[in-house]
């Protein structure tokens, strides 16, 4: 009988979808496809599941802005039970693409894709078997045998690596978001997330601190508010909150290093943001090979973010063409700064709203989003100095800016802002949030006068967005122990920089018995086809991982679901040519 190549999915969330999907649409009847998933239900993984949202919380993305899978959102949303669209508030004959949706909704739609690829798959004779409540608690690799085998809710396969149940060809880690908890459920009122949102579903009667102000906090303000108080909307569609009796002491104070608010959802000429003007392969060779094999970040600035105005916008064109990256940054910074936040936040929601009824792109935001998404596969040929002005320099504005806050969010966070209810402190790099064994935290940090400010929180939310986690914190421990994986590090182009780095204090600097230095970044090493690379600098043919927490150091604006589709490309074509095919549906 002909060999069939068994490949395992782990994790059937949204990056564990779209990998199916690439395996289905590949038409290869020569595949048995093992997907196993944590929890009860594929699709949804965290941010769409009960572990990421309430019926409060709505996606950030609308149907025209995700990857193509079986049916669109809008179609789909006609099959939906009637008592379901009634929870959510949603009329099928009043929905399109364009509008964003709650993301428990979203989730149901993610897992009745995957029920669709299922039967796409049995109709085409790709074998699928789904393991639910099934976590992968390891992953052993036996090179010598050609082969990989997973642990499952702590059962380990045969240690000979032949356990033909659970010995593959290939694994591909789907596991997606995670939080580990270091002062949750130790220090009464400390949360390490926002996550599962569930758990901030409760009457505080004094003020919260909630470090960060991302789409993360936004999760967090949204939950609490409701709690504690109630939104109405009025006749001309403002929104206002008042608090409830009980709570009369409810407060919100969102602690940011920047002391800023992100951007708002507008209107995207490009739902797909360019992907097909990214660099290719031959442009970055090119590029490297003129910069000692580093790809340079100003070659990418330019290239995929400046030049993309002269035809577009000539007038702000003109207006940066001059500019280096640290201008620019400086330049957007500055006049963000010069706004108060809310003030600004206001301007931004007008300036949205305009573009969404005149279907017109703010183009210098949407283009500040392809650059970081163009920058995101290629960083891990960026030298390590680079690697530092990204993280500094540029990927605080990104951070802000490419947030894309849903206009309902806004409306919220600025109802109560009117009410007394919500403010942003500034706090710089230092500022540090002291965990108290009797509960809370005191936060400590400098005010823009300059004074330290150290003042008591009963109740802290840590909502900075998914941690880029270490390499010793990858949870599959074989692999550390016989050294498929290796840290994912930067060499300095200059070896003077790595030694200043090194004697100012920073311990992620390491050097080598030949005199380079190195700048150590957060998780495992990672080829192009997203391979595990061990310490030697030798691809993994059997293991690959999108996990996202643990790649962050090689891919340090990862995406949500473009990540996912663009990310399960490069696998599944990397998987089949290995296996002697040379081409891949698209």
């Amino acid at each position: 009988m002909k060999h069939k190549t068994r490949i395992a999915i782990l994790g059937g969330g949204p990056s564990g979808l779209f990998m199916y999907k690439r395996f289905v649409d590949s038409g290869r009847t020569d595949l048995i496809l093992d997907i196993f998933e944590r929890k009860t239900q594929l699709g949804s993984g965290m941010p769409y599941s009960g572990e990421g949202a309430n019926d409060e919380h709505i996606t950030n993305v609308s149907g025209n802005e995700i990857p193509e899978l079986v049916t669109s959102v809008a179609e789909w949303v006609h099959t939906v039970p009637v008592d379901i669209l009634n929870r959510f508030r949603i009329d099928p004959d009043h929905f399109n693409d364009y509008k964003v949706m709650p993301r428990l909704l979203f989730g149901m739609y993610l897992s009745a894709q995957f029920n669709l690829l299922q039967q796409q798959a049995e109709k085409v004779g790709i074998q699928t078997n789904i393991y639910l409540n099934s976590p992968v608690t390891d992953i052993i690799d036996y090179a010598e045998q050609n082969r990989v085998s997973v642990e499952v809710n702590g059962q380990k396969p045969d240690e000979s690596g032949d356990h033909e149940e659970r010995a593959y060809d290939h694994v591909v880690i789907c596991t997606g978001h995670n939080w580990p908890f270091k002062h949750e459920g130790i220090i009464p009122g400390y949360y390490d997330s926002p996550y599962p949102p569930a758990k901030l579903a409760q009457k505080l009667n004094h003020p919260i601190a909630i470090k960060g102000s991302s789409l993360t906090a936004i999760d967090a303000i949204r939950t609490l508010a409701r709690s504690n108080g109630n939104f109405n909307t009025d006749n001309a569609g403002k929104v206002t909150y008042k608090l409830t009796d009980d709570s009369a002491d409810f407060r919100l104070v969102m602690h940011s290093r920047n002391g800023m608010l992100p951007a708002i959802r507008f209107h995207l000429e490009d739902p797909h943001l360019l992907k097909d003007s990214l660099l290719g392969r031959e442009e970055i060779e090119a590029n490297r090979a003129e910069h000692e094999g580093f790809l340079s970040l100003d070659f990418v600035f330019e290239r995929n973010f400046k030049d993309l105005f002269r035809d577009k916008e000539p007038g702000f064109y003109e207006q940066i063409k001059d500019m280096d990256l640290e201008t620019f940054v400086d330049a957007m910074m500055e006049l963000r700064e010069r706004v108060e936040p809310f003030q600004l936040f206001k301007a931004e929601y007008a300036e949205a709203e305009k573009s969404i009824k005149r279907k017109e792109s703010v183009y210098w935001k949407e283009m500040l989003a392809v650059l970081s998404f163009a920058m995101n596969y290629p960083a891990k040929y960026l030298c390590a100095e680079d690697m530092q002005r990204l993280q500094k320099v540029l990927m605080p504005l990104i951070s802000i800016v490419i947030a894309f806050i849903p206009q309902s969010s806004v409306q919220e966070m600025l109802a109560l802002y009117d009410a007394g209810i919500l403010d942003i402190v500034p706090v710089g790099d230092d500022s540090d949030a002291e965990p108290k064994t009797e509960g809370g935290v005191v936060y400590h940090y400098i005010d823009e006068s300059g004074k330290k400010q150290s003042p008591y929180f009963k109740t802290f939310v840590d909502c900075v967005g998914q941690p880029h986690l270490s390499f010793e914190e990858l949870p599959y421990k074989s692999l550390l122990s016989r050294k498929t994986v290796s840290p994912a590090r930067l060499k300095f182009k200059i070896a003077k920089a790595g030694i200043e780095a090194k004697e100012n204090g920073n311990k992620n600097v390491e050097s080598d018995d030949k005199g380079n230095y190195y700048l150590r970044v957060p998780g495992i090493t990672i080829n192009d086809n997203f391979q595990a690379v061990d310490e030697y600098n030798a691809l993994n043919e059997r293991v690959y991982i999108m996990a996202v927490p643990y790649i962050g150091g090689y891919n340090p604006d990862y995406s949500g679901l473009d990540f996912c589709e663009a990310a399960s490309a490069a696998i599944v074509k990397s998987i089949l040519n290995y296996e002697h095919i040379t081409t891949i549906p698209n």
